[in-house]
């Protein structure tokens, strides 16, 4: 074999493998670091997400009216009272 076939097969290989590479690093993409420390007034709440399970620390992404995002504490019991509200709105 000539020596540019060999470096285009290794060319085509390295290639294949940073691509399945970069597809091993896809992960979640909101994910909360630090929960806000204080209660949030119902009213201000739109909307809420979950975070992803992947991500490092369970979360609760509030989401106000004025397209906010605040990170809290999904085990806390006014969390849990502003889901409740937010779901019972959406019915």
């Amino acid at each position: 074999m000539r020596p540019i076939h060999i470096l285009l097969l290794c060319i085509l290989g390295y290639t294949l493998l940073a691509t399945v590479l970069c597809i091993n690093g896809i992960g979640p993409d909101n994910c909360c670091f630090n929960h806000y420390p204080r209660r949030v007034d119902k009213r201000l709440i739109r909307s809420y997400i979950m975070t992803d399970r992947r991500c490092p620390k369970a979360a609760v992404v509030l989401l106000t009216k004025r397209s906010r995002r605040i990170c809290v504490d999904p085990n806390r019991s006014w969390v849990k009272s502003i889901m409740g509200m937010v779901d019972k709105r959406t019915f």
